[in-house]
Parts: structure tokens; sequence; C-alpha cells
């Protein structure tokens, strides 16, 4: 009976010692890492890799979980399930602290520069993040940054616009790869037409530290960088998303493919989105707009020696948008509406050679934007009367055609040796021209304008020592318009500007950097932006017009920062703490001037100024790579010096319209595996002070309204399958979004409601459901 009991635990001692668990460790970039730990949580049982990133552990338990750390990366654990006599391979990748607190950016300086060593606080959106939030385009994820507010301003055509540091969003911007190539017309709807699978990250840079990019950069820059080629992978998705029973339908498609020798590669992408029409108050008029999208591009890099890169990007995206009366007929037969048909092309190719050993660089670059739109924006008068028959015969259908050109030379030298610390020069010159033509016969409406802008620009990048680094640079403007006003003269309006900026960044401790900025920057006067669009308003159109004596509107930016990030073995937490201070002169404002025979008229005009001031606070932890939580908040105001009329039936108003003292985000991650995500997203929007304009079954009288605070929840999961035999991924996820249905109460009803009487989040409660095939 003895011998028994032995050789039965000889035989159960040789099944347990028969399950091996081996693999290896390495970083993110493909590096093993050896003498790391690699050990069984809760017990002592554990080895270290060897020298090559290689470990063999023999497990005791069936189900366990397996820890992999070493110093100065985060720890990443994964649960294991194993049989009786089981060899398994387990494979770690590490994230190196230094990798999440030091992320190379490059829109605060025009050159490469790590996030910390950077005079000029740059945060950055990346591919992953849009994922979590279930953004599909650019204006759901530019949500989830401190300072940023993206907006709808039309019950109608659900236009967007961007809000940074308080400012509308003629006041940023945009660049497309490095190139401020939005154009005006591109600016207005562009920013739900770039769809997230195009975007490899978003850098951001707040205030006017970003003046070195020239125009309308007063209230901060948002760089848009396309998906890079890595490595050879593809991947497709299906999106379903439903609004409260309307459809919205997204396939998403991606590869790329790079060489064995990594000197050459090309990126791909495809869009498909179509969303039916949303009616949130049962008046059979649209509050959310119907759109049918689709968009492919490239991104194709070329290295034609060690010291040479070539570096192509195209993309097309077309657009087709309608919103008000629910018809199924052409738009000018319902009683109100409008639609847009876009086809944008948007492309750029860079030429970079470094030199000197590396010291030098010479940057060439050449990028274009051309769009054309038809579109429709129309009120049906009563039916079978005198109107509605000249209404019929002659709809108001228009068209738009921009075309955006830049093309521009760069050129980088770092001195290793200069007054005891290192220094980058930049030095370069750019040419940028708009040319914008939009027009509406049957409303005599036409913008005709060109704006072509000569820039040049010197920069000081120097690191005088560790713990000091002084930004200074100026940037010279000739800014020249050219426009065709209503009464076929010709305007011409010339503009020399000399914008500097300083910006100084001292580390007086480890983790902990403070920066302070000053910035200048200006707007010239031309149509841009939401001065395009035409909004419905008491039965008829309300269209925007420039002053005859119209100036240039200048800017001085303030800010100061103060940032701490601890990374510890298991932790990185964090804050930053930063105050803005733009004082705006002769800052631009809409005067209702009056009604014409189709409708209100707004001047654009400018005041004495104006001077957006506030604070953000940004939080951030890290927890082994499995939670990871960020947050925001902005406390701010907005006035202009001297009260300005927004309507001749309301008294005057210094506060900006449009505007909450107080927004943030919040988004928290749990990622146990690499197998299973949870999300949580949040945005609150504080609230704010709205015009309302009278129409007849809708309000008697021009009043302000202010708007009750919102709290946008949304959540997100989704978990991997592995298809080992197909080296494919299968991911599933499902997600919320806006889930207590956080919306507008009350919207105007029928054809002659005021279409910019919106605010609030996007869309209603809205389900989400996905698949996604990607190699692994």
């Amino acid at each position: 009976m003895k011998h028994r009991i032995a050789f039965v635990i000889i035989i159960v001692s040789s099944i347990v010692n028969g399950q091996i668990i081996k693999g290896k460790v390495t970083s993110s970039s493909g590096e093993h890492i050896p003498f790391a730990n690699v050990f069984i949580k809760g017990t002592a049982n554990g080895t270290t890799t060897d020298e090559s990133g290689y470990y063999t552990l023999e497990a005791t338990k069936n189900k366990f979980v397996l820890v992999a750390s070493t110093i100065g990366f985060l720890s990443e654990r994964k649960t294991v399930t194993m049989h009786s006599s089981e060899e398994k391979t387990v494979n770690f990748i590490l994230t190196e602290t230094a990798e999440i607190l030091d992320q190379v950016t490059i829109t605060g300086t025009r050159t490469d520069k790590r996030s910390t060593n950077s005079p000029v606080i740059v945060n950055v959106i990346n591919s992953q993040t849009l994922a979590d939030v279930q953004a599909c385009n650019l204006s759901e994820g530019l949500k989830f940054q401190t300072g940023l507010r993206v907006e709808t301003d039309c019950q109608t055509c659900n236009y967007t616009q961007l809000r940074m540091n308080g400012l509308a969003g003629g006041y940023s911007q945009i660049l497309i790869n490095g190139r401020p190539i939005f154009s005006p017309l591109t600016g207005l709807y562009g920013l739900e037409q770039v769809p997230t699978n195009m975007i490899e990250r978003i850098e951001v840079v707040r205030g006017g530290g970003s003046a070195l990019y020239g125009s309308s950069a007063i209230g901060g820059t948002v760089n848009v960088i396309t998906k890079i080629p890595k490595k050879s992978n593809y991947s497709i998705g299906y999106t379903y998303q439903n609004i409260k029973g309307t459809s919205d339908y997204i396939i998403a498609g991606n590869a790329t493919v790079v060489n064995e020798d990594h000197n050459a590669g090309a990126s791909f992408f495809i869009n498909n989105r179509k969303r039916g029409l949303y009616d949130a108050n049962g008046d059979n008029y649209s509050e959310v707009s119907e759109l049918k999208n689709n968009s492919f591009g490239t991104n194709l890099f070329l290295l034609p020696t060690e010291n040479q890169k070539i570096e192509v990007n195209f993309s097309k995206m077309n657009e087709y948008r309608y919103g008000g009366e629910m018809v199924d007929n052409a738009p000018h037969f319902a009683m109100q509406s409008e639609e847009r048909v876009h086809d944008v092309y948007v492309g750029n190719i860079d030429y970079q050679i470094n030199f000197n050993d590396d010291k030098s660089a010479i940057i060439s670059y050449f990028a274009t934007q051309h769009t054309d739109r038809e579109h429709y924006t129309g009120i049906r008068p009563d039916i079978n009367t005198p109107e509605d028959t000249e209404h019929l015969a002659s709809p108001p259908y228009g068209n738009s055609t921009t075309t955006t050109l830049q093309g521009g030379l760069q050129f980088n030298h770092r001195l290793e040796t200069f007054l005891g610390g290192n220094n980058v020069l930049t030095i370069g010159s750019e040419f940028v021209q708009d040319d914008v033509f939009d027009v509406i016969d049957a409303y005599e409406y036409k913008v005709d304008q060109v704006t072509q802008n000569f820039g040049f620009f010197f920069q000081s990048d120097w690191e005088i020592n560790k713990r000091l680094n002084l930004l200074t640079g100026i940037r010279y403007d000739n800014h020249k318009l050219n426009a065709l006003k209503q009464d076929k003269t010709q305007k011409t309006i010339i503009n020399n500007v000399a914008s500097p900026r300083i910006s100084l960044l001292f580390k007086p401790f480890e983790n902990t950097q403070i920066r302070g900025t000053w910035g200048t920057g200006f707007r010239a006067p031309q149509a841009f932006d939401t001065d395009l669009h035409i909004a419905f308003a008491g039965g008829g159109i309300s269209r925007v017009v420039l002053a005859d004596n119209l100036k240039r509107e200048r800017s001085n930016s303030y800010t100061l920062s103060f940032n701490y990030d601890k990374p510890t073995e298991h932790y990185i937490y964090g804050f930053t703490f930063e105050s803005f201070y733009t004082n705006l002169k002769d800052a631009f404002y809409l005067e209702a001037v009056g009604e014409d025979a189709f409708g209100e008229v707004f001047k654009k005009r400018n005041s004495d100024g104006a001077v957006v001031q506030g604070i953000t606070l940004e939080t951030r932890l890290n927890y082994d790579g499995v939670l990871q939580l960020d947050a925001g908040f902005t406390y701010q105001s907005s006035t202009y010096n001297s009260a300005i009329n927004n309507s001749d039936e309301l008294p005057l108003e210094r506060d900006f319209l449009r505007t909450p003292n107080t927004y943030g985000y919040a988004t928290a991650t749990y990622t146990p595996n690499q197998k299973f995500t949870t999300a949580l997203n949040l945005v609150y929007t504080g609230s704010m002070k709205v015009l309302h304009l009278a129409s007849p079954l809708n309000l008697a009288n021009d009043a302000y309204v202010t708007s009750p605070s919102f709290f946008n929840l949304g959540i997100n999961s989704s978990y991997v399958f592995e298809i080992e035999k197909l080296h494919t991924n299968l991911e599933l996820t499902a997600g919320i979004k806006n889930v207590f249905d956080a919306y507008q109460a009350t919207f105007d009803i029928g054809k002659e409601r005021d279409s910019n009487f919106i605010y609030g989040p996007a869309t209603p409660r809205t389900v989400v459901f996905g698949i996604k095939l990607s190699s692994n």
C-alpha cells in the first residue's frame, strides 16, 4: 500500500513538474530585456530572464497570474490557464516609463523634441485613446483634452467648431501633418470629415506659444498626424451605432506594408459611414443630420540613403450631409433644409536631408487642399403662393470651391557648444495661399477672396543646462487679402505683422517642470470658418458681411504652468497646473445690423478689445498599464472690454456667448490583460449664455438663455480572441455613448426655427457595437 501511495505521489509530482512556462520579455521597441523578474503572483515561485531576455519557469497551479517586471519599465501581468504536462509560451512586452513621460513631439518647436524637455507643453491624443472613447472622427476625439471644447452650432446641418481656452474656432490653427491646409471651408465641416482610422496621433499646443505657425494660432494649434508606416499589418472593422432608433454604420480599414530593410513603406486607410436623420422633438425636422462619408488615403515614406527621407501623404474625402424637414424629395421641396456635398482632396510631400554628422538638416515641403462643394440652404414659402412658385423656379442652390497651397523651406542646425549648453537654430520661410469662392445667386450672396501670406520665421532652442531651456523665436508675416465685394468693387487689405515669442523651461527638481510663455499673434480680416455658414432664423436666413473699416486683430498671450510626474515600479502619476491670459486688441465680433429681403444680417466689426483668462488642472495615473486615469478641468472667463450688440432687442453684453466658464473631461481605462479592456469617459460642459432669436412658432422676442450643465458619460468594452492558426485577432466591442441621455431638452420647431439655438452634447444616448479583424 505504501508503495502504491509513493507511486501516485511520484506520478502527480511528475505531472505538476511537467507544467512548463517559457517565453521572452521585450520592450515596446522590440529590444530584449535581460534580468527581468518573472514570477507567479502571490507565491515565491519566480525566475529572471537571461542575457537575451528569455526565461523558463515551472508552474505548480493550473490557473494563476504571471507577472513580469524590471526597473524603468511598467510591470505587466497575464492570466495563464494550463493543463497537466503542458508547455506554454507566454511573452511579455513592457512599456518603458520614460516612453510614457517622454513622448517625442514636433508641434511645439517645429523640430523633434521630448515632451519633458520642450519649453512648450504639447499634449498628445493617440489612436488608442480615440478607440477607447469610441470616437469615429476628429471632432469626437478632440473633446478629451484639457482646455478643448467641441460644440455643435447648427440644429440643421450640425457643423462643429473647436474652442481652445475659451476662444472660438477662428482662433485655432488646425494642421495636417504640420501644414496649415485646413482651409476656411474645410474648417467649417472638416472636423467631422477626418475619420479616426486616418489618425496616428493628435498633438495639441494651447495658447499663443504656437505663433510660429502664423496667423489664427492665437488660441492654440492642433496638429493631426496621419498613420505612419511602422510594420506590415492590417485591420478591417465594422461599427454599428444606434441613436435612439437611427442607424449609423461605419466600415474602417487599414493596411501597412514595410519592406525588409525598413527603408520604404506605405500605409493605407479607407472609411465609409452612413448615418440617418434623427428627430428629437417629433416635428419631422431633424436635430441630427444625415451623413454619407467616403474617404481613403495613403502615407508613403522612402529613405533613399541613411540621411534622406521622402514622405508623401494623400487623402480624399467625400461627404453628403442633409438636415431639415425629413422628406423624400429634392431639398428645395422641403419647407426648410440644408444639403451639402463635399469633395475634399488633401496632400503633401516632404523631403528632408541630414548632414554635418546629423547636426544640420534641410526640410522642404509642399502641401495642398482643394474642396468642391455643392450646397442648398433654403426655406420654402407657403405652398401655392407666388413666392413659392418663384422659389421652385429658382431655388437657392450654391457652389463653393476653395484651394489652399503651401510651400516652404526650413533649415535646422544644432550648436553643441553654445555658451556652455547646446542650441538648435531653426530658420525658414513659407508661402500660403487660400482661394475661397462661395456663391448663392438667389440670395445675392457671394464670397470671392484670395489671401496670400509670406511668412519668415527664426527660432533659437537653447538648452542652457540640464535644468534650464530658453526658446525664443519670431515670425514675420506679409498678409494680403483680395476680395470682391457685393457691389463688385475690389477690396485689398495688406498687413505686415511681426510675432515674437519667448518660452522658458525650468526644472528645479527631478520630475518637475515650470514653464512660462509669452507670445503674440494676429487674425487678418477675411471670411473665415463660421462666417461662411448661413443660418436659419425667424423665417429667413442670417448672413455675415465684413465692415468696410475692419482692422486686423492682435493678441498678447501669457501662460505659466507647473508640471510634476513621478514614475515608480508600478505607478506613474502626476499633474499639471496652468494659468493663461490673452489680451485681444480690436477683437472681432458680430453685430446685428437689421434685416434685408432675405433675413438677418450680421456685420463683423472690431470691438475695443477683449480678455480671455483662466486656469486649467490636469491629473493622470497609470498603474502597471492595467489602470489609466486622466482628467482635465478648466475655469475661465471671456469678456469684451466694452459691451457689444448681439441683438437690437436686447441689452448690450460683455460676455462671450456660447462660452461656459467651466468645462472638463475624465477617462478611465482598465486593461487587466492584453485581451480585455473597459473604458469610461466623461465630458462636462458648464452652463453658458446663448442667444435665442425670435420666430413665429417658438419665441416672441429675442432672448438670452442660460443653458444647463451637462455630464456626458460613455462606456466601452472590448475583448480580443486570438486565432493563432491564421495569425489574426478578432476584437468585439460594445458600449454606450451618453449613458444618461444628457441632451438639450427643448428645440425650436418648424421651418422658422432658429437653427443656431443648439447647445450641449451632439447626440443623445447611442448604443455601439463593433467587430474588427487585425493581424497579430
